[in-house]
Order: C-alpha cells, then structure tokens, then sequence
C-alpha cells in the first residue's frame, strides 16, 4: 500500500540519533540543528529518557483515565515547579493541534462565545478550530472555514480593539514567536495590551507555546519576557522530546465540569514518564541557563557574517534571513554538510531549532559549513 504523498521528503534516512547528532541507514553522521521541528528537546536517546520510557513500558504502557495515573499528577507538580506557573491546572492531550484545539473550545465553553481573533504569519494547527485560526488558506478546507475567525496583523493593537468592542470574541490565540510564521514577535506594548483587553472584554487570552515554549526561548514561557498572565497556555513538540504529548495550561478563572474535555491516549503512562523525563533534565542540566549562553554565542558569530541580513528570535528559536531564498543553501548543508536546518513561510529565512543541550563546538561547526555553503553559491553565481 502507498503512502498518502502529502510530504515533499530529502533523501535522507535516519535510523538512530544520539545527543545533537542522527545517524543515516549509510552510517552517515547529521547535525541536528532543527529537532524535528523543535521536538527534541534534551537530545537525541539522552540517557534520562531512555531509562524512563523504558522502565515505564516494562511496567504498564498503558491504561486509560478511566483509572488513577499518579503519573500525571507529579508530571504536573514538575512543570509547576519549573515553569512558576502556580495556581494553573493541567489538562494533557497527544498534539499541539490537539492542545490549540482544547484550548478554543475552553475558551467558547468559558465565554459563551465562538469567534476568534488570531494574527498574520500565525501557525496554530491542522485540526478542525486550531486550522481554521492559522493564517493559511491552502490547509483550510471548506469545513474548517466555518469557524467565525478575524487575522489581524501582528502588532495592530488597534485593531484588537474595534473587535473585542463587538462583544462575541471568546479568544485571542497567539504565539510569542511565530514558529513557521517566521520568527516573527509582537512588541512588548501589543503583548501586554492584549492581557489587559481580554481581561476587560471577557475573552480568553491564549498563549500558544507550541514551539516557542519548554526553556526554548531563554524562559520557560516565552509569554514570561513580558508581564502578562495568560487564561490557556498550549504547549507541545519539546514537551516529550520526540514522543507525542501536549497539554494545556488552565487558570482557576475556568472551572472544570466532568466531560468538558476528554482523550483516549492523552497523559497515558508512557507519556508521562518521557515528559517527566524531559523536565528532570531540564533542572538537572541547568538547560535554560545553556539556551541562554549558547543564543548569545551564535547570534555574536552570526552578526560576523555579512551575507546574514537579520537575525530573528530568542533563546534556541532562531532564525537568520538572507537577500536570497534558502531552499538551495539548506539543501547543501544537509547533502554536501551534512546538517539539518528548518525552513519558514519567509523563503528567505533559515530556521534554526537545535537540541537546548547545544554546545559551542557544536554551533562552530556550522558556521564554518555556512561559510563554505555561503562561499559556494556566491560561486555558482559569478559562474552563470
């Protein structure tokens, strides 16, 4: 049986990884400066994960919440206790897509209201009400379009106003730094003005930290580089370092009724024990200490570079734009260099998203494959 081919693929076939590195079926060796996306969070096979998920399944895979998982309760205790997110509940689920999605239906369930104002560039999902808030219409089918949704541009304060007065706005979906967007950011002022707005309009502040989230941006929470409080925070992708959890984050403002929300898989044993993982390494490793340390390095080499027009992000969520568009470069740096890099809806953009547990000699061998990649096509330029 084929597969359904909706993937434009690299002929590249990793079998294993270890730390910041994945190993091809020809026992080629990568540097893994994308993460999947930002999911591999602690690196690749860390030992911490290994053991947890393999003792875990040994013991119980699975159960449903049917049935007491004290797992989850000291997965929430741990994510309090790093995150300073007191106060707030934790409901778990298997995606992103599905964290946004649970996030807009407490918000509508919340308000008694179901439109929503989301913003340009923004990424949110591919499920049923996280697509219809991404600023995409090729992912959009025409029964997603029914949801009732406003995209305004980032920063357009004004705008947020004049639709929070029409009264039927149950949520304003946001991510601190815009993931495939582009790494684009909202100013201090828009991000706190929004806080204040929702507050004052009965509507749900919706902090996606999908990607941005989970020590990546320097703070646990990207939303907390500013004074804002949040009613919903979603998180994923560097939650279970490669295995699917995600969650969201829920005030007390919003009171939980038995069968509001609900999911088969979500916080199951297994999950539990790689998220927990993730977290006991964050603390053991000091790791948002690293991010911090490491951002500053590779912005300070990357500012030596003159072909780099602009240097975008925060923390380990970077990205460095060029006058030319980027498809070519990558694919040299991950057949000729043998590195992986992400792209973003700017063309012009490379993402990069490596593990939080980089480190310099990492970061310098590709700036040296950069220069020699940047050096090449300036080559094959002058030939032509």
């Amino acid at each position: 049986m084929p597969l359904f081919d909706v993937y434009p693929l690299y002929n590249v076939t990793p079998v294993s990884g270890k730390g910041i590195h994945v190993y091809d079926d020809k026992g080629e060796e990568y540097l893994d400066l994308y993460g999947g996306h930002a999911v591999i969070s602690i690196g690749h096979a860390h030992p911490n994960y290994v053991q947890a998920v393999t003792r875990q399944v040994e013991r119980l895979g699975f159960y449903s919440n049917a049935i007491q998982n004290p797992l989850q309760k000291e997965l929430a205790n741990k994510l309090e206790d790093l995150s300073g997110c007191t106060d707030y509940e934790l409901f778990l689920c298997n995606s992103g897509a599905e964290a946004n999605e649970n996030a807009l239906k407490l918000a509508s369930f919340k308000t008694g209201k179901k439109r929503v104002i989301a913003f340009s560039k923004g990424f949110h999902g591919r499920t049923s009400a996280a697509v219809a808030v991404t600023d995409n219409k090729n992912i959009i089918a025409p029964i997603n379009a029914q949801q009732e949704v406003t995209i305004l541009p980032l920063n357009d304060i004004e705008g947020v106003k004049i639709e929070l007065k029409k009264g039927d706005v149950c949520a304003v979906i946001i991510e601190f730094i815009q993931g495939i967007g582009g790494l684009n950011q909202g100013t201090k002022k828009f991000f706190e003005e929004i806080d204040k707005l929702c507050k004052a309009n009965n509507t749900m502040f919706i902090a996606d930290e999908i990607q941005c989230g989970y020590a990546r941006s320097g703070k646990f929470f990207a939303f907390q580089h500013y004074n804002v409080t949040p009613d919903i925070i979603s998180l994923a992708k560097g939650m279970g370092n490669g295995f699917p959890i995600g969650g969201i984050l829920i005030h007390p403002n919003i009171e939980s009724k038995y069968g509001m929300l609900g999911t088969t898989f979500g916080g199951n044993h297994l999950a539990c024990a790689a998220g927990l993982a993730v977290l006991n390494t964050i603390e053991e490793e000091d790791l948002i200490a690293n991010v911090n340390e490491m951002s500053a390095y590779f912005i300070s080499v990357a500012k030596t570079i003159p072909q780099i027009k602009n240097i975008k992000g925060r923390g380990l969520m970077l990205g460095l734009e060029f006058n030319f568009e980027v498809s070519d470069l990558r694919k040299d740096l991950i057949y000729k260099y043998k590195i992986f890099t992400g792209g973003a809806a700017n063309k012009k953009l490379l993402r990069i998203l490596p593990p939080l547990n980089i480190k310099k000699q990492h970061i310098d061998v590709f700036f040296e494959a950069l220069k020699k990649a940047l050096a090449d096509i300036k080559s094959k330029t002058l030939e032509v």
